[in-house]
C-alpha cells in the first residue's frame, strides 16, 4: 500500500511538471542540435591522433546527444577492449550530463550516488566528456579508452573537442 501510494504522488508531481511545461510551450516538438557525421569523425580522429603523438594506442567514440555512437576509430596497436570502454565512456557522459572524471569522484562506494556504478553501460572512468556548441547545448559526447591513465584519456578527449571548436561555437 505504501508503494502505491509513493508512486501515485510521483505520477501526480510527473503530471503537474509536464503540464506545466506545456503551459510554457506551445509547440509539439523538441528542437536539438546533433554534430554532423564529419565533425564527430574529425573529434575521434583528432583525439586518437594526439593520444598517438603521446606514444599512446587508442580507441576514441564520438557519440550524438543521446549516447548513439557516430564515429569510432581506434588505432592499429590499440587493445581490443577499447570499442567498449571508449563507447560506454561517452554514453556516460552524456546520459549524465558530466564528465567521467568527475563522476568517478561523484559514485566512489559510499557516496549516495554509488548506486550509478551498477547499471550496465555507464562507466565512471576518466576519458569521457561532454561536447557542447558555443551557447551549452549538449551536442555530443567523446570517449577516448587505451593510454596509460584515465588523466591521459581525459587530455586526449579534450584534444579531439578542441580540434572542432571553431565549427561549433558561435
Amino acid at each position: 500500500m505504501n508503494h502505491l501510494k509513493t508512486l501515485a504522488i510521483a505520477m501526480t508531481v510527473a503530471a503537474g511538471a509536464a503540464g506545466a511545461a506545456s503551459a510554457q510551450d506551445d509547440s509539439a516538438f523538441v528542437e536539438f542540435k546533433v554534430l554532423k557525421p564529419e565533425l564527430a569523425m574529425a573529434a575521434a580522429t583528432a583525439a586518437m591522433d594526439y593520444c598517438r603523438a603521446g606514444g599512446y594506442q587508442v580507441g576514441v567514440t564520438v557519440v550524438d546527444r543521446f549516447g548513439v555512437p557516430q564515429a569510432f576509430v581506434r588505432d592499429r596497436f590499440a587493445g581490443a577492449h577499447v570499442w567498449e570502454t571508449a563507447t560506454r565512456k561517452a554514453w556516460t557522459a552524456v546520459s549524465f550530463r558530466s564528465g567521467t572524471t568527475e563522476l568517478d569522484a561523484a559514485t566512489k562506494p559510499g557516496t549516495l550516488a554509488e548506486g550509478i556504478r551498477h547499471i550496465s553501460q555507464a562507466l565512471p572512468l576518466g576519458g569521457g566528456l561532454m561536447i557542447e556548441e558555443g551557447g551549452g547545448s549538449l551536442v555530443g559526447g567523446i570517449g577516448v579508452s587505451g593510454a596509460p591513465g584515465p588523466d591521459i584519456d581525459d587530455e586526449c578527449a579534450q584534444a579531439g573537442i578542441d580540434a572542432i571548436a571553431d565549427e561549433i561555437a558561435f
